[in-house]
């Protein structure tokens, strides 16, 4: 995949968590994905579509950096995964992908965005109807870790 489309996920990820929580993000090494299942035990996923390209992005946290994150956000301490919890992961997958959404529009690629699907529990099947490749970007912050999954593939 080419970098081009991958960047605008990564430098949208560190805005929205500096932006919303107050947290810096640090993003560690881009892999391919291996497997099809959930990273952590929450996670947000929205489609992305265009005339050209289609794929998904997917945010999936470990408990620490989402409890974590939401504190930040809400200003207020909270210690176990609530509904407050899962549609602030669907806010932060909306959010993650509008500002990549708005960094590809200036470099003349159009995308619509579907609505968030929130997964809870770790290990869940995710079933990619394409053969593309899946990046990975892992990210840590003093809170705990998320990663960031983004996959695009040309429209036949």
């Amino acid at each position: 995949m080419n970098v081009e489309f991958i960047n605008p996920f990564l430098e949208s990820t560190i805005n929205v968590i500096e932006t919303m929580a107050f947290t810096k993000a640090t993003p560690g090494k881009p892999t391919m994905k291996k497997g099809n299942k959930s990273w952590g035990p929450l996670s947000g996923i929205i489609g992305l579509a265009s005339s050209e390209l289609s794929g998904n992005l997917i945010l999936s946290f470990d408990k620490p950096a989402i409890l974590g994150i939401v504190s930040s956000m809400l200003g207020e301490e909270i210690s176990e995964i609530s509904p407050d919890v899962i549609d602030a992961v669907g806010e932060l997958t909306n959010m993650v992908s509008g500002g990549a959404k708005a960094i590809l529009s200036q470099k003349g690629h159009k995308f619509d965005m579907a609505t968030p699907i929130m997964l809870v529990g770790k290990d869940v099947e995710i079933t990619q109807l394409s053969k593309a490749s899946v990046i990975s970007i892992p990210f840590k912050t003093d809170k705990g870790e998320f990663v960031v999954e983004v996959t695009l593939h040309p429209v036949k």
